[in-house]
């Protein structure tokens, strides 16, 4: 049902969510979630026809010029961010989008119910594990998993979301923890191959091939179904898949549905259209300009 105050828009219900997802499929399209880190990104991402926005911390780094690997480091409170950005930014200016907000889980400062409560009260229909420890790998890993900073607990912080009504989105970066957020309700599962390859500020060498894309992202789905659920959503993200050709190619090889777009569609839509633009302005007469 649409907000019973404004008769329109956010929040939306778990179901209706889920609803709004399999009609954009039915119809024979793919789902394209997209990160929004500004208002005007959110305003125009939904123009563009986007069927999910989600608030990333690192949004507000990406959008500041930095990587987006920002929003993994202690430069903010990531929580704070997200919120903040959903509530003066992006949820004031869209219609009817449902936006869902990127959630840490491992926040040892929250009680994860009360703050999940908080993003519920704020209009999100949703929630995304983000900053997410799954893309986190080698002996860092480790540490954060020992000392009360697991992947385990952004998986019970899904787990209470999807028992709270609110819409799941999810970073994966293995099978086995696919299979777990399919155990604990996801509704839609990212496979998270890697930082964004492009632009200004993606990465060069520190990426995956996309022959390895495409096999890491189906072994991801193979292990969500292991659960035995047939009603998730499977999103491919990151690494080599920075295009639209790129998010096809990958959905012709393996079982996604759609993609996740965050540097590939608002950074990536924005650095070459204003450095052409800037150049087409650079090159007008100026017939006055040598008097």
């Amino acid at each position: 049902m649409p907000n019973p105050w404004t008769g329109k828009g956010n929040p939306y219900t778990r179901q209706e969510v889920r609803d709004r997802l399999s009609a954009a499929l039915g119809r024979g399209e793919p789902i394209i979630a997209a990160g929004a880190g500004t208002g005007i990104s959110a305003k125009f991402i939904e123009r563009g026809g986007a069927d999910l926005l989600i608030i990333y911390n690192s949004g507000r780094f990406r959008m500041s010029g930095h990587g987006s690997t920002c929003g993994l480091m202690a430069y903010d409170d990531a929580n704070q961010v997200a919120m903040d950005i959903g509530e003066y930014e992006v949820l004031p200016v869209v219609e009817e989008i449902p936006v869902i907000c990127g959630v840490h889980g491992t926040d040892p400062r929250r009680r994860m119910w009360h703050w999940l409560g908080k993003v519920k009260d704020m209009g999100f229909s949703g929630v995304n594990n983000f900053p997410t420890h799954t893309i986190v790998d080698g002996q860092f890993r480790k540490v954060l998993e020992e000392t009360g900073m697991s992947v385990q607990k952004e998986i019970e912080m899904i787990g209470l979301a999807h028992r709270m009504d609110l819409f799941t989105i999810v970073y994966v970066a293995t099978a086995d923890e696919a299979k777990a957020m399919a155990d604990v309700g996801a509704d839609a599962i990212i496979a998270h191959v890697g930082t964004t390859v492009g632009g200004s500020i993606g990465v060069t060498g520190a990426v995956c091939s996309m022959d390895d894309a495409v096999r890491r992202t189906q072994t991801i789905i193979d292990g969500a179904r292991s659960s035995g659920r047939k009603d998730i959503f499977f999103l491919s993200h990151g690494g080599p898949i920075a295009t639209p050709e790129d998010a096809a190619y990958v959905n012709q090889h393996t079982d996604c549905v759609g993609f996740v777009g965050a540097s590939s569609l608002e950074r990536l839509g924005v650095e070459g259209p204003l450095v052409e633009l800037t150049q087409r302005f650079k090159k007008i007469p100026a017939p006055a300009a040598k008097r």
